[in-house]
């Protein structure tokens, strides 16, 4: 019996010397212990100032030729004669094609015999009149067949000249789609005109920055394969706002000088927007998007607290600051997940 109770006694002093063993082990509170939550947490930051700030929107568009015209003629007949050479420059009134006149020219002739027979007539009859040989109506009778015949013969030469047909504008000649003796009509297209050496551009804008669309305002553009960039002039633009995509339809010129330009191509427009030289920036990174706002994290004294911002214009690396901040305040760029309300905050890169 005095055997166990020994045992028991041992035991209970080998477990007393344990615990007092783990506990002289921890650290005790309040014996200068870390703290997790006193850890600072390291972060880089970002001294608010001010820059050159500019707003471009780029938005494709596609060039159209100065002018466009359709070669048509204006009446049906078979082509006699057709001067359209494939993709050269023609010079205004430069005669194109040529309808067959036989059948006009021979009444236009027709024509001018019978009015110098009604014009001698007329000569007979007016000597005839000083001595009352023939009365007053009869005189003006002839009169008014000369008259008329002019008149027709004017109708004969206008429907000759219809047989011709003449460039309305220099330009560029596309291709030609008929050939010599072919009977053409109105419905005809024999070829098309451009006039290049003047393009206009086509593009839309969001609607927003339709008021931006003044005639006589510029643009920026390119082209596929072309390094140089092009300055176009605005012309014009719609008159309302397309209610399906929401967006302006605008139109302006600009000069090929010298660099071959395709109607039709696809061109780049790139449209600078606004421009602020003292613009208050910080780095994109550094805006926390909120569900209703954005905000940032303003460092002082060790500590972050998070500030409201509007932001205004934004490029590939900063942000415009509308209101929230002053130049000279130091947000936060990085560890902005890290950061909770009174958390200390060390910074080991300050740009």
């Amino acid at each position: 019996m005095s055997k166990q109770i020994v045992s028991v006694f041992f035991a209970l002093v080998l477990i007393a010397c344990s615990n007092s063993s783990s506990k002289e082990n921890k650290p005790q509170a309040g014996a200068g212990g870390p703290r997790p939550g006193n850890i600072p947490i390291q972060a880089e930051a970002y001294v608010v100032k001010t820059r050159v700030m500019s707003e471009d929107l780029e938005v494709p568009g596609t060039l159209l030729p100065y002018e466009e015209t359709e070669i048509r003629p204006e009446i049906s007949g078979r082509l006699v004669a057709l001067n359209i050479k494939e993709g050269t420059y023609v010079r205004q009134g430069t005669l194109l094609a040529k309808l067959f006149d036989g059948d006009l020219q021979a009444q236009l002739q027709k024509l001018q015999v019978q009015l110098q027979i009604s014009e001698k007539t007329v000569e007979r009859y007016k000597e005839l009149l000083k001595i009352q040989g023939i009365s007053q109506q009869e005189y003006d009778l002839a009169e008014l067949q000369v008259n008329n015949l002019k008149a027709d013969m004017d109708i004969v030469r206008v429907d000759i000249g219809r047989t011709q047909i003449h460039a309305p504008y220099s330009g560029k000649v596309g291709l030609r789609n008929v050939s010599m003796g072919a009977y053409v009509s109105p419905t005809t297209v024999l070829t098309t005109l451009r006039k290049v050496d003047q393009l206009k551009v086509s593009f839309t804008v969001p609607e927003k920055y339709s008021s931006l669309m003044q005639k006589g305002n510029t643009v920026k553009l390119s082209l596929e394969g072309e390094s140089q960039r092009f300055t176009a002039t605005i012309i014009a633009t719609e008159n309302s706002i397309e209610a399906n995509t929401r967006t302006l339809k605008v139109l302006a010129v600009v000069s090929a000088g010298g660099t071959p330009m395709v109607p039709g191509a696809f061109a780049k427009v790139n449209l600078q927007m606004g421009k602020n030289n003292e613009a208050i920036v910080v780095p994109t990174q550094a805006i926390i998007p909120q569900a209703r706002n954005k905000k940032v994290l303003v460092y002082n004294n060790g500590q972050a607290r998070s500030v409201v911002v509007e932001t205004g214009i934004r490029d590939s690396s900063y942000v415009q600051i509308d209101s929230g901040l002053k130049v000279g305040d130091t947000v936060l760029t990085t560890g902005l997940l890290a950061v909770r309300p009174d958390s200390k905050v060390k910074l080991i890169k300050v740009q």
